[in-house]
């Protein structure tokens, strides 16, 4: 198999491209608009094709990469239906198989940082976009985010794949590039040992700052990003 973890330090944004060296084939998730070259050259490097092309929600800090790959290549959009997003080729659901060569990637909806927040799971790899991150999880604020539903999504969904299962995030602002389920169980502040109240109690007293860029990121992105 082929995996890569490729960073954007504006956004600290992480986008990751899996690829079947058999057939030849690759998915990239996340990718960043003013990263397409980047992600271009990786795919070309690694002598695949790109064949899917995933977000994981709705980002309110950077404009997706999605409709500007999907013109140089030809690959489909993907993206959960409960984004309301309607630039996207294919609308995900729990459950729902991504296949590339012989390989499958299973869709987890995840909802609570936003209502169409899902989950990759890849091997013993889970791409958990915004929903999980290392340390933390996505803030439920705005873009009808929900404290609730995050925590049953995380519990519920994410907590209950083998501990040994790699975590690898949406974004991270410390130079942490993977985790474990296991290690998360035990050691995330925001959830280790903390009841859905404790949670929710959490959550609703961040008062982080609004992202810099969601008044332009979020409408791109409900049309799949600017070409």
């Amino acid at each position: 198999m082929a995996f890569r973890q490729l960073f954007d330090p504006e956004s600290s944004t992480y986008t990751y491209i899996l690829g079947d060296p058999e057939r030849r084939e690759a998915v990239i998730v996340d990718p960043v608009r003013v990263n397409i070259e980047r992600d271009l050259a990786t795919v070309a490097e690694l002598g695949m094709k790109l064949v899917w092309i995933l977000d994981t929600h709705v980002h309110a800090d950077h404009v997706t990469g999605a409709k500007a790959l999907k013109q140089r290549t030809g690959a489909p959009t993907v993206v959960n239906a409960h984004c309301g997003a309607s630039g996207f080729d294919r609308l995900i659901g729990e459950g729902e198989l991504i296949v590339f060569g012989n390989e499958v990637i299973r869709a987890i909806a995840t909802p609570g940082h936003t209502p169409g927040s899902t989950c990759y799971l890849w091997r013993d790899r889970l791409l958990t976009g915004d929903t999980l991150l290392i340390g933390g999880c996505g803030r439920t604020d705005f873009q009808r985010g929900s404290a609730e539903a995050l925590y049953d999504s995380i519990t519920g969904r994410l907590f209950t794949l083998p501990d040994d299962t790699l975590v690898y995030p949406g974004h991270d602002y410390h130079g942490r590039r993977v985790s474990t389920i296991g290690e998360e169980k035990a050691t995330n502040p925001r959830l280790a040992g903390k009841s859905r109240e404790e949670f929710v109690e959490i959550m609703n007293a961040l008062d982080l700052p609004e992202p810099q860029q969601i008044r332009v990121a979020v409408p791109a992105n409900l049309e799949g990003g600017t070409p």
